[in-house]
Order: C-alpha cells, then structure tokens, then sequence
C-alpha cells in the first residue's frame, strides 16, 4: 500500500503557501513530481530544494558527499547557507504535519484527502497571517 505524495512550494522563510501539489497513489520520486507540475512556473523560475531534487537545473540543491569520499570545506558552508535559507520552509511543513494528514496513513475515503489537505493548508495559511 503506497501512501499519497504531497509537494509543498512555498514562498521563502516559509511565509505562505504558494503551491500544493497532491500526487497520484504509487511510488513517486520528488524530483518527477516536480517534473509534473514545472510547466505551472516560469522556465527562468529558480527553487531551492534537498537532495530529493538533485539532477534538475531550476533548483538548487545542497551539495551531496561522494561514496568514500568527503566534501570540501567550501561545500559545507554553501550547504549550510542553503539549509539556513530552507529552514523556514521546513518549519511550515512541520506545521502542517502537526495534522497528521500527510505524515499518518489516511483513513478517511481516498477521493476526500484533497479536500482534507487543502482544508489543512488553508488552516496553517490562517494561522500564519494571524
């Protein structure tokens, strides 16, 4: 039993929700639901995104350590400016997961968990204008 994906885009520092995409039942790597739902932005939009993301050229994702091998010191300092820039994000999924709609197994009806999700973003996106 695969669970549903969810993809958040959100604006920077984690100030609101732009974006959520709901993905279809099976397994879905995060960078061909990305791939999906592209053609919505501009070509010339950048993201910033984890290693999920790696390979896509319209974001930019932290450097990932080699089998064996270790990242340079200039590497590190750009991944760690990079997660600074993400944490915000990062917190705001948190704030949607406190729900547990997308991190626990739905029970209710497969056909009302985008409404129930939407219904949850709108909720935090309330709390964040407060």
């Amino acid at each position: 039993m695969y669970t549903l994906k969810n993809q958040f885009i959100v604006l920077p520092n984690g100030e609101d929700i732009v974006d959520i995409y709901i993905g279809n039942l099976g397994k879905t790597s995060d960078i061909n639901l990305f791939r999906e739902t592209q053609r919505k932005f501009d070509c010339e939009q950048k993201f910033i995104g984890d290693k999920a993301y790696i390979g896509e050229s319209t974001i930019t994702t932290p450097y990932k350590k080699p089998r064996n091998k270790e990242i340079s010191e200039s590497q590190k300092k750009e991944n760690q400016q990079l997660s600074s820039r993400r944490i915000g994000v990062e917190h705001l999924i948190g704030k949607v997961k406190i729900f547990r709609v997308a991190s626990d197994k739905f029970r209710l009806a497969r056909h009302k968990y985008s409404q129930v999700i939407m219904t949850v973003c709108g909720l935090v996106r309330l709390r964040l204008n407060c």
